[in-house]
């Protein structure tokens, strides 16, 4: 007999675990109630965590194998008919206007590239070379160019891997689903005009999910941070083959075939829920992507997205199953690198559900660090 799964929130983590699920013989439900404000949907889209000067390794691990795992997820999908993936590699660009400073990441990248060949080539352009890849690019910026950097447009990849869930078998239900409690045991879910029994509900519904799990008594810690992003157009010009720019900032530059992306803000927690456009949320944007790329000014403004990107207490994403409760796991807090960890950690919650062994050790992830002990 099948074994039944339900997961709540079909972002790009919700829909990469699904996707992954569907490769099984298992019984999948994935629910999503299409909340807007989605981080999946308001995300620039980088995939090259090589260069990053964080330090903490657990994150690391997750996105240096999230990067990894990106093409061959691309090609299944699109030989199951799934062409619009949104994903192209194209290279990147880290602009800085010291020597040093670019010394510096190229030896990081090359360090790295030892159990990440997947970087590709690395190397230090010129101003002038900096500008030939990249037109726009303010006057005396060089770069460190990573070849095996990529882009994504997270709303086609959703919508790809839950194509190609309900494709293998997913059952794909647009409802608010809360969950079903008896004697400690999550045993499915209760949406607006049914019920649904499970034998493992997953909980991937992102800054949404203190609401989901408040009312059988779990305290969870998690904020939404809220991102606003620009969507520009460059008129006459293609820039299906630029490379993203990662600056020396918190925001970026992702080119795409009919538009360019810049920003996202990362704006203060106490924000809340909060979907306005705001004009300084606009400027932020607009302020920090021309310092570095006046050539944008130019563009059309042709779009503006707005998205709550999930933070637990350590800005750490969290996995595991619900202290508690059995039948419940859940993950949490990708934060703005949700893009890039997320097929990953959809990956082993898939494993962690059927209960086979996983890539990541857990205690790196413990899911208690966001639990409010009341």
């Amino acid at each position: 007999m099948k074994k039944k799964i339900i997961i709540i929130g079909a972002g790009i983590l919700g829909a990469s675990t699904a996707y992954h699920l569907s490769k099984t013989n298992t019984d999948v439900t994935l629910i999503d109630r299409n909340e807007p404000g989605q981080a999946t949907d308001a995300a620039t889209g980088i995939i090259c965590p090589w260069l990053s000067k964080r330090r903490n390794k657990a994150w690391y691990h997750l996105a240096k194998n999230g990067a990894k795992i990106y093409p061959n997820m691309i090609k299944e999908l699109e030989e199951a008919g799934e062409k619009e993936t949104g994903y192209k590699k194209v290279g990147a660009l880290s602009v800085r206007a010291k020597k040093e400073t670019l010394q510096e990441m190229k030896d990081i990248a090359l360090k790295r590239r030892i159990d990440a060949p997947e970087i590709g080539d690395i190397t230090i352009l010129s101003p002038k070379e900096t500008r030939k890849l990249f037109p726009p690019i303010a006057e005396g910026l060089g770069a460190v160019y990573v070849s095996g950097a990529a882009r994504v447009d997270g709303s086609k990849l959703r919508k790809a891997l839950i194509n190609g869930a309900i494709k293998n078998g997913v059952k794909y239900i647009q409802d608010s689903a809360s969950l079903i409690v008896e004697r400690q045991t999550v045993t499915g879910v209760r949406l607006s005009k049914s019920n649904i029994k499970a034998d493992t509900v997953i909980a991937t519904n992102g800054a949404w999910m203190k609401e989901l799990l408040a009312p059988i008594g779990i305290a969870f810690s998690s904020s939404p941070q809220k991102g606003q992003l620009i969507q520009l157009h460059i008129p006459d010009i293609d820039t299906s083959a630029w490379p993203v720019i990662m600056p020396p900032s918190n925001q970026s530059i992702v080119p795409f075939d009919d538009r360019v992306i810049i920003g996202a803000t990362h704006e203060k927690k106490e924000v809340g829920f909060d979907h306005r456009i705001t004009a300084e949320g606009m400027h932020r944007v607009l302020f920090t992507a021309l310092k570095f790329a006046p050539g944008l000014g130019n563009g059309t403004i042709i779009g503006t997205r707005v998205g709550f990107r999930p933070y637990t207490p350590e800005y750490l994403p969290v996995i595991g199953q619900i202290p508690g409760y059995k039948g419940l796991i859940a993950a949490n807090g990708l934060g703005a690198s949700g893009l890039t960890t997320g097929p990953y950690l959809g990956l082993q919650l898939a494993k962690l559900a059927l209960e086979q062994p996983l890539e990541i050790d857990l205690k790196h992830y413990d899911i208690r660090k966001a639990i409010i002990n009341e």
